[in-house]
């Protein structure tokens, strides 16, 4: 796998847990957007304006 894909693979499964982690009342919205923030800062996903 190449290193971009791991990138991507790594944002996305940060992501879904972070989507976890706000469903189930463990953060905030604010949380949420700082977190994920910092996420695509550190895996810097080619696709993370889709995802945004």
């Amino acid at each position: 796998m190449r290193e971009h894909e791991t990138s991507e693979v790594r944002y996305s499964i940060s992501r879904k847990l972070l989507d976890l982690m706000l469903k189930n009342g463990f953060i905030s919205e604010e949380e949420y957007r700082k977190i994920d923030d910092l996420n695509r800062e550190t895996f810097s996903p080619e696709l993370s304006e889709v995802y945004a």
